[in-house]
């Protein structure tokens, strides 16, 4: 069988690129590649959606997934980005989402884009702005480590959501809510983003891959059609 191929860019830093091994890795999907890469002479099986672009080129549509799920029985993994939400929205089809950010899409939790965009440098893949979806996550930590309060936590979450998403960053987060928040809370805040906050759509990414190597291998569960 082929090697899986993924679909990722700005999800996953340069050093977990790096260190992946045992899938093909591709730049983030746009309408019109995953027909292409079931051109190939010889197609993978498995297919992972991680990053899609989606204001330079048109995003890749529910219909593309399910019609090379359909006309060549592959199997498609979802997670992080677009990847989670296309999969949420084919979880009844087959697709397999896998992660945090795939569960809050399926839970109806989040439902807008806007949530997983972000903006990217198109050369190194770098993320430049943070996407909604990660502030959540890392805010809602925040709270159950007894860093912030659950009050400071809402109105971060309030400021970032009010943002148009290339303005998502920590440092401007932080600046919008300096007058709203208890100075300890800030100073603590600050620190925990600086430092141990979680990183959901790369861990989603990760969790994608080690879920494809795992259908992957001669025991694992391809679900063929």
């Amino acid at each position: 069988m082929t090697a899986p191929v993924v679909f990722a860019g700005p999800s996953l830093d340069q050093a977990s690129r790096r260190q992946l091994s045992g899938v093909e890795l591709l730049a983030p999907v746009a309408r019109g590649d995953i027909d292409s890469l079931f051109a190939r002479a010889q197609p993978p099986k498995l297919v992972g959606i991680v990053d899609g672009v989606f204001l330079q080129s048109l995003a890749i549509s529910p219909k593309e997934i399910l019609a090379a799920m359909d006309n060549h029985e592959a199997i498609f993994f979802g997670s992080s980005s677009i990847g989670a939400l296309r999969a949420a929205e084919l979880a009844d089809f087959g697709m397999r989402g896998v992660g945090t950010i795939f569960e809050m899409f399926r839970s109806g939790e989040v439902n807008a884009d806007d949530e997983v965009a972000i903006t990217f440098d198109p050369e190194t893949l770098t993320a430049i702005s943070e996407p909604m979806v990660n502030i959540r996550v890392a805010i809602a930590a925040a709270v159950t480590a007894g860093i912030i309060s659950a009050e400071t936590a809402a109105s971060a979450i309030t400021a970032a959501k009010r943002r148009y998403f290339p303005d998502r960053t920590y440092r401007l987060l932080l600046h919008d809510i300096t007058d709203q928040v208890e100075p300890q809370d800030l100073s603590a805040l600050r620190a925990y983003l600086a430092g141990d906050a979680p990183n959901a759509k790369q861990d989603d990414a990760l969790a994608l891959v080690a879920a494809m190597r795992a259908a992957a291998t001669p025991n694992g569960s391809t679900g063929q059609k």
